[in-house]
């Protein structure tokens, strides 16, 4: 029996990454396969796979938008599928891995060099999707800081005003020290790192850091973090990779010359060259943010809403989720209000569609729309990929439709965020939400838009699924 290895990952590390392995699983264990699935989620890596596993492995599929080390899979075949398309396609993509021919040959140093540094050598294509998984692969990272850090900060609020911090030595004070000036500090920084991380493996980590400290200080913002990322990595994987050494001085070229070298390199260009125009286009970003009317407020929350369901987690709803996660350390929570509430409607919709037009949907989309409203409430957009994945041409536009609805009353009604993620839970908390009734009512109008429009453009079941429904 062939045996297949799997790994999959996304930014948040919550719903896709799981979604996919089970999707995985389930069609290997349709077509009689065993399969492991190594997950790297939000709490860490679980099930990892092993040396003997990659041994006794017939290939391996990598369907993570992070680091997923594949240095490792260098003797054995390797498959890339999109986390979407592994839910969706689950038993193509396994089908895929299951075709694929042993490898005959030894990987090549230069081959070994770009696989273990987390470069794609899947040519072009790999090529393409390398930035996204290392600018995904930092803000993974990221993530954890700003929700701690945001919702501490909502704490101090709660516990003394908007004014509150300003009490020396009050628990207020102190809330908002951790959050702004601890968690907060670090968003750019490691957002910075863990871009370079997974350039270069660890070679890139403590240039990043520094870069993206820089950024910080600089006032470079996130925009400036990604930069000094970016640069750190493929200096250090320059100097990992090129510098020519004696070989007595191998030993050092982790420990000293490239954490030297490239840290040197990063911050001369930060402070000289990347750090002056990349904070006159943040300064400009940002101030063009906080002084937009309602009206601009309300196209670029549009805007937001559309990418949030346009793939449901894939690229572009991850650009609009960067973007909005990125602006929170500048004080603009107005993207993250309609980011979020456009990411709930999609799966919202459905669920609402489900309730209203039963004989629309099979007794199985039924069930699933049960499931879809849990995951709507707690922001998984993912939970709407089943309904789009069996009827994309209707489905899609009118949870387009619905999410930038949504998206445009939360800005347009001054609605503010400053926590990345948790849906409803968050509401609760005090000063978490700002217009908390706006933004309730452009989840409600996002929701019952895209819940009509589907119900408008899906056909009937056929009178044999509803009779076959009937007589369970």
């Amino acid at each position: 029996m062939k045996k297949l290895l799997a790994v999959t990952g996304c930014p948040t590390g919550i719903a896709h990454t799981f979604m996919a392995a089970e999707s995985l699983q389930q069609a290997a264990k349709a077509k009689g396969v065993s399969i492991k699935v190594e997950t790297r989620g939000a709490t860490g890596v679980e099930n990892r796979i092993t040396e003997e596993d990659i041994r006794e492995a017939h290939a391996v599929i990598i369907c993570s938008d992070v680091d997923a080390e594949e240095g490792r899979f260098q003797q054995i075949p390797v498959v890339k599928a999109a986390l979407s398309e592994a839910i969706k396609n689950g038993p193509q993509v396994v089908e895929e891995a299951l075709q694929k021919e042993p490898l005959q040959r030894q990987e090549t140093a230069a081959e070994t060099r770009e696989s273990s540094s987390g470069e794609s050598d899947q040519g072009k294509k790999g090529q393409h999707n390398a930035f996204y998984k290392h600018l995904m692969n930092g803000v993974s990272f990221m993530i954890p800081l700003v929700v701690a850090g945001g919702l501490i900060i909502a704490l101090s609020f709660a516990f003394g005003g908007i004014h509150g911090a300003e009490q020396k030595e009050s628990l207020a004070a102190n809330l908002m020290k951790i959050g702004a000036e601890g968690a907060f500090a670090l968003m750019v920084p490691i957002l910075a790192g863990y871009i370079a991380y997974s350039i270069a493996d660890r070679a890139g980590l403590a240039p990043g850091l520094v870069g993206g400290m820089l950024a910080s200080s600089l006032g470079a913002g996130f925009l400036g973090g990604i930069a000094a990322g970016f640069m750190a990595g493929y200096i250090a994987k320059w100097i990992k990779d090129f510098l020519p050494l004696p070989k007595s001085m191998e030993k050092l070229k982790p420990v000293l010359i490239i954490p030297f070298l490239a840290t040197l390199a990063v911050g001369l260009l930060m402070i000289y060259v990347v750090g002056t125009p990349v904070k006159a286009l943040m300064d400009g970003l940002t101030a063009w943010l906080k002084s937009m009317g309602s009206a601009n407020a309300a196209v670029l929350g549009l805007i937001l809403g559309a990418m949030m369901a346009f793939d449901m987690g894939g690229p572009v709803n991850k650009a609009a989720y960067t973007f909005s996660v990125g602006l929170l350390g500048s004080d603009v929570y107005g993207p993250m209000a309609a980011t979020m509430a456009a990411g709930m409607v999609p799966p919202l919709g459905l669920w609402l569609a489900t309730l209203i037009a039963r004989h629309k949907f099979t007794s199985e989309e039924r069930e699933a729309g049960k499931a879809a409203g849990v995951l709507g409430l707690s922001f998984i957009t993912e939970g709407a990929i089943p309904f789009a994945a069996a009827d994309p041409l209707r489905v899609i536009p009118a949870m387009v439709s619905g999410s930038a609805v949504a998206g445009a009353l939360a800005m347009g009604l001054g609605c503010t965020l400053r926590a990345p993620h948790g849906g409803v839970f968050i509401l609760p908390i005090p000063h978490a939400v700002g217009n908390i009734g706006g933004f309730v009512l452009a989840l409600a109008t996002g929701m019952i838009v895209s819940g009509v429009l589907v119900v408008l453009l899906k056909k009937n079941v056929q009178k044999q699924e509803e009779n076959t429904d009937g007589s369970s």
